[in-house]
């Protein structure tokens, strides 16, 4: 087991602190942004909360999930925040979530803090298996599993109750070997500098 710190080009994947709690609550509070997750909007109190719960979390505890701060390395500020949670069954299989701040969306910071959590998942942890679950009404985030190679596995119809209404889901999975072959063909096409 151990504490989360993933870098990317432009963004840090790390445990939450104390100090996220404005930047985490101005987003979580965003009925905007929960519109489509199973969380609804938090209050101040709620946030720091959850932050204080989930601070010294660590990966690697079968069935657990663990939020992490998307960090902007530049500014030090929270763009959004993913989770991750190893199956209570069998470790080798991860499931994984993402939500971007309202003020960060539409600026490649999904795709960049995914391919980072990919890349640690498939590449460090030798896992087998990645699944998403994401609401069927949510196409940007539908756009984006299918950008990063996700194949869509199931479409649960009104399976879920939330926010006073029935929801339907679609679930979405990648295999080691697949992101593999994915960054194979990426890595060939990429041009040779001159």
């Amino acid at each position: 087991m151990q504490t989360m710190n993933i870098t990317t080009s432009r963004l840090s994947i790390r445990n939450l602190r104390p100090g996220d709690l404005a930047d985490f609550h101005s987003y979580r509070s965003n009925p905007e942004v929960t519109k489509y997750q199973t969380f609804d909007v938090m209050t101040l109190a709620q946030a720091a909360e959850f932050i204080e719960g989930q601070r010294d979390k660590q990966f690697g505890v079968a069935g657990d999930w663990v939020q992490y701060g998307i960090e902007n390395k530049e500014t030090g500020k929270l763009v959004g925040d993913c989770a991750i949670r190893l199956n209570e069954q069998d470790t080798r299989i991860a499931e994984i979530g993402i939500t971007i701040s309202h003020r960060e969306q539409r600026k490649g910071h999904a795709k960049e803090a995914l391919n980072g959590i990919l890349s640690f998942l498939f590449g460090t942890q030798q896992i087998h298996r990645v699944v998403e679950t994401v609401d069927a009404e949510n196409a940007a985030s539908i756009r984006l599993l299918q950008s990063l190679g996700f194949r869509q596995e199931g479409h649960f119809v009104e399976n879920i109750f939330f926010k006073g209404k029935w929801g339907s889901e679609l679930q979405f999975a990648m295999l080691k070997r697949e992101w593999e072959a994915r960054k194979n063909q990426h890595d060939a096409v990429r041009p040779i500098p001159q």
